[in-house]
């Protein structure tokens, strides 16, 4: 009973934290859409010397959950299965394999990864900051935005801000895109919409949301029966219902101006012949059965078809639902597997192709997560956050309990192929034992996303007024990039 009490108690709590993130997002989205739009920093923004861009398109590939290094890009001692382990054992469960660079392993279950490392800068000491009490959502909001919520004003998503101030590379081509997340009917849709916006830029920034890659051609595609004088009268109706609208009196002039560019842009897409380049159908048999491992596989197709076409930024996602993928609260090492198998071909498939194309040099392909995960320890040692794992046991007695069930952010790994990085490059270290704690140029995700956005040519001290204040693509504008990681 008293068991049965403290699981209610946390769970209240995870619930009440969770309301309190919940207001504080839906407080600084309101503010946002009724504040004038963001304006550049005179005073700084003709003093910033923007880098030499090293890409021109970047790709995003996102392990929702949180990804494992030690199961992935890290591999530590190997600890088959065996009945009565104790866990504190547990290291990594798959072992390690060599791939295309000498000094570089990777994990088993990566084989098709591990032929392209060689195009590949590998980065073992990635760190998140101790949040206290872990919630996907904060640590997902803070690497795709660079800002731990709450906030006072809504931030954009790191591509809002390439969206904003590189523009689309191609006129007719969406500059952002989001593939294979659900924002509908998959638990916490509130922090994942916060994310996935243009923040303070408006609609006109943020992201097409492709849910299901293989339906990406229908929502580039009048409805049926639509002819194109239905389409134009319609179009008009719309842009006349956000300039008149009942909704129009709760935004700023600018955004609503936004949203009408945003309507231009779309009906623009929808009649070009642009948009064959989101039907994943047209690509040839033998193309789509390489990456066909499942809607990530797909989505990765998807990507490379759409930066082919023109397209700035691409995030594909394995999807983050509570409890699923990558979210390993148990059965972790046979989760691991199944996801194994369902990025491996995808992913350097689209490295080889995008080299093929002679797209590979010019487009940024990023492999990351929001944290990694141990046997044991929640957070890093020392850190209040509670104990997650759904099963707590002190050896292993049954399949589900084989796998790294809690969430770790003192070290993980993020893979970075072409855009100017080097190439069969290994930098930064996490110890070799628990706590695998970053020993060797550690990266906060401020200098990731400066070296990101330095790729990308813009400088990390790139800011906007945004009420009175100024708001940075880095951290207060404190972000710097590591150029040790540059060709």
């Amino acid at each position: 009973m008293i068991q049965d009490w403290t699981q209610d108690s946390a769970s209240m709590e995870r619930q009440r934290q969770r309301r309190d993130f919940l207001k504080s997002l839906a407080a600084a989205s309101a503010a946002t859409l009724a504040a004038p739009t963001a304006r550049a920093l005179a005073a700084e923004h003709d003093l910033i010397d923007q880098p030499e861009p090293t890409a021109d398109h970047c790709i995003l590939l996102w392990m929702a959950g949180g990804m494992a290094a030690p199961e992935t890009f890290d591999p530590k001692t190997y600890a088959p299965f065996e009945k009565g382990m104790p866990v504190d054992r547990m290291v990594s469960t798959f072992p390690a394999i060599d791939t295309a660079v000498d000094d570089i392993k990777i994990c088993q279950g990566l084989e098709n990864i591990a032929g392209v490392m060689d195009r590949a800068t590998l980065i073992r000491s990635a760190v998140q900051p101790d949040l206290g009490h872990i919630l996907h959502s904060r640590h997902q909001y803070h690497w795709h935005t660079g800002y731990v919520p709450p906030q006072t004003v809504a931030a954009p998503h790191l591509g809002a801000w390439m969206a904003k101030v590189l523009g689309p590379v191609d006129p007719v081509m969406p500059a952002f895109v989001n593939i294979g997340q659900r924002l509908e009917g998959v638990g916490e849709k509130e922090e994942l919409k916060a994310f996935t916006t243009g923040g303070f830029f408006g609609s006109e920034f943020g992201p097409m949301n492709l849910p299901f890659p293989e339906q990406a051609a229908a929502a580039v595609a009048p409805p049926k029966g639509m002819n194109r004088r239905r389409f134009a009268e319609r179009q008009q109706l719309f842009q006349q219902l956000l300039r008149s609208g009942p909704a129009s009196e709760n935004i700023s002039d600018d955004h609503r101006e936004s949203m009408l560019r945003s309507l231009d842009r779309a009906y623009r897409l929808l009649s070009s012949s642009k948009s064959q380049a989101f039907d994943i159908h047209a690509e040839p048999k033998d193309s789509y059965e390489r990456y066909d491992t499942g809607r990530f596989g797909r989505g990765c197709l998807l990507a490379r078809r759409l930066v082919e076409a023109g397209c700035r930024f691409v995030e594909v996602t394995t999807e983050y639902v509570p409890f699923l993928h990558w979210d390993t609260h148990k059965d972790g090492h046979a989760t691991v597997d199944r996801l194994h198998q369902e990025i491996d071909r995808p992913i350097a498939t689209l490295i080889q192709d995008l080299e093929s194309k002679g797209l590979l040099d010019r487009t940024l392909v990023i492999v990351a997560s929001e944290f990694s995960r141990d046997a044991i320890v929640e957070g890093v040692p020392g850190s209040t956050a509670r104990d997650q794992a759904t099963v707590k046991t002190e050896s292993v007695t049954e399949p589900q309990h084989y796998g790294l069930h809690r969430h770790f952010t003192g070290g993980t790994s993020v893979v970075m192929f072409g855009g100017g990085m080097k190439k069969g490059f290994l930098y930064g270290a996490t110890a070799p034992q628990r706590p695998l704690l970053a020993i060797e140029n550690p990266v906060t995700v401020t200098d990731l996303h400066a070296t990101i956005m330095r790729a990308m040519g813009i400088s990390p001290r790139t800011g906007f007024d945004v009420e009175g204040r100024p708001f940075y693509v880095t951290r207060d504008g404190v972000g710097k990039p590591v150029m040790e990681l540059f060709a």
